[in-house]
């Protein structure tokens, strides 16, 4: 067996059923032990693509995203997806080939250093020089994608190594490290607290029907960051909404007047919280992003199973505040946000995908999560180009139909991965809103530069053709009656939907 064989043989004993990625020459030896396995592999149509699909994956189910990718060229085109699942704390595993280990550290014919390259944007970058070290290096990144801090990891494996034929494997089995001393100091806080609050991130799915049974018992109201939009329902008057930069009336004022607050699994950065207040306890597994005067350093769910909590009485107070926002152009015709608005009430329970740009901040304002998971989008880096690609990823995940919501500028940065779509004949449903323009750009250039519009007017190409090009049936709408029309039948993917609309300045955070 080579260590290709063997590499592939501890993914399938991981539970790893999907890889995407493009092959090469210095991958091949791994490719080829694929070809032999059970592991689908999804075939892009660009590295970057593989790495956004294969964080979709992640995002919309909990489970660790694989990308491949061959040498220098290949693998560079990773980064921008890898910075983007980096910043957002999702679960890869990053797979690299590379030239013989004799040409590291040489000018030869695609030789760059590619693990002090991706250093910065994986969680760790490891270079196996040997068949066991190879295997000891993927036991140990499976092990901390799903116990520890998340991120992706990346594994640079040179064609020589791969096709190695003797190696030892190993059986990882260790306790993650956690640092809960804060807790008693965590607790005294709790007991004498009037007015907890939760706030919960990312990190607290994993939890989410503890804490639901939690909040509704002790009448704790809950808010949210971006990416724990669901974890409880939207709908439900114990979620308040939003907290920081798009907060909701009911979570800037608990916000502003709890005595307590918990946070649960969040990235406390200037988009969540305003301010780091002196009664944050504050739990996350990375300690580097731990702030305030509680840290616990660990699990939520070790955190829930030492801590206790009692019945509040404040949540009346904060339901007397009206948690309208006001949004112009709901109704008005080739207004971005009145498309959009109809597209979530159709899909109201699929999951989401948006891109970058401005047709983001009304998906994320617009879009009430009723479970978790609902709403993918790249938040902390918000590169252009993620939207397809992770909706092909979160497809192949879950086998839900999902609704893709693009900007013209940003669907054109990837929009070769119609190709992946039609060829896997997946049940996606793109929607491009098209302005003809970089749309936030051009608002920069107005309200903060005092300048003419310059270089932010797109001459886009006709949709529906392109769509067809791949084989994929497309619809223009240039109407809001025509859009409503179109929503009213049962739409099947692959599908891309071109919806014209008018410039329109986005709402400015607060």
């Amino acid at each position: 067996m080579s260590v290709a064989d063997g590499f592939v043989q501890i993914l399938e004993e991981e539970g790893i059923e999907h890889v995407f990625g493009i092959p090469g020459e210095q991958i091949m030896p791994l490719y080829k032990a694929l070809s032999k396995s059970n592991i689908k592999h999804i075939l892009t149509r660009h590295e970057q693509a593989a790495a956004h699909a294969a964080d979709g994956y992640a995002r919309s189910s909990g489970k660790i995203g694989v990308c491949i990718a061959t040498a220098s060229p290949g693998a560079l085109n990773f980064t921008m997806a890898l910075a983007t699942a980096f910043k957002d704390n999702v679960p890869i595993l990053v797979i690299t080939g590379d030239n013989e280990l004799k040409y590291r550290n040489t000018d030869h014919f695609q030789t760059l250093p590619q693990v002090e390259i991706f250093k910065n944007i994986t969680r760790a970058s490891y270079n196996p020089l040997n068949g066991t070290e190879v295997m000891y290096v993927l036991r140990a990144a499976i092990f901390e994608l799903k116990n520890n801090p998340k991120g992706p990891i990346h594994i640079n494996l040179s064609k020589d190594v791969l096709l190695e034929d003797t190696f030892d494997d190993f059986d990882l089995c260790y306790l993650c490290e956690d640092d809960l001393s804060n807790i008693t100091n965590a607790q005294e806080l709790i007991n004498s607290s009037k007015k907890p609050l939760f706030i919960l991130g990312g990190g607290a799915i994993s939890e989410q029907e503890t804490i639901r049974a939690i909040a509704d018992k002790y009448r704790i109201p809950v808010t949210t960051t971006f990416h724990g939009k669901g974890i409880i329902s939207e709908g439900d008057e114990l979620n308040l909404g939003m907290v920081g930069i798009r907060s909701t009336p009911r979570a800037k004022y608990a916000f502003e007047n709890a005595d307590c607050i918990i946070a649960l699994g969040i990235k406390a950065s200037e988009r969540t919280l305003p301010k780091i207040p002196d009664n944050l306890i504050h739990v996350n597994i990375n300690r580097d992003v731990l702030v305030g005067d509680y840290p616990i350093y660990g699990k939520v769910e070790d955190f829930l199973d030492n801590v206790e909590f009692k019945q509040v009485d404040w949540l009346d107070e904060i339901l007397e505040i009206d948690n309208s926002i006001e949004l112009d152009g709901l109704d008005d015709d080739l207004a971005p946000q009145s498309a959009i608005k109809r597209i979530l009430e159709k899909f109201n329970d699929n999951i989401i995908v948006s891109d970058a740009g401005s047709h983001t901040t009304w998906t994320t304002l617009l879009k009430k999560s009723l479970r978790s998971r609902q709403l993918l989008f790249s938040g902390g880096l918000a590169p252009m180009g993620y939207g397809l690609p992770a909706a092909i990823g979160a497809y192949v995940a879950t086998g839900e139909k999902i609704i893709v919501i693009n900007g013209d500028g940003d669907f054109q940065m990837n929009l070769q991965e119609l190709a992946t779509l039609r060829q896997n004949n997946l049940d996606v449903i793109v929607f491009i809103l098209n302005n003809s323009e970089y749309g936030i750009i051009r608002q920069w250039q107005e309200q903060f530069y005092d300048m003419e519009h310059y270089q932010v007017e797109l001459e886009n190409p006709d949709f529906v053709k392109l769509a067809s090009s791949y084989s994929i049936d497309g619809v223009r709408v240039d109407s809001l009656s025509d859009l409503e029309y179109l929503l009213e039948r049962d739409l099947v993917g692959p599908l891309v939907v071109e919806v014209v609309v008018r410039s329109e300045d986005i709402p400015l955070p607060h």
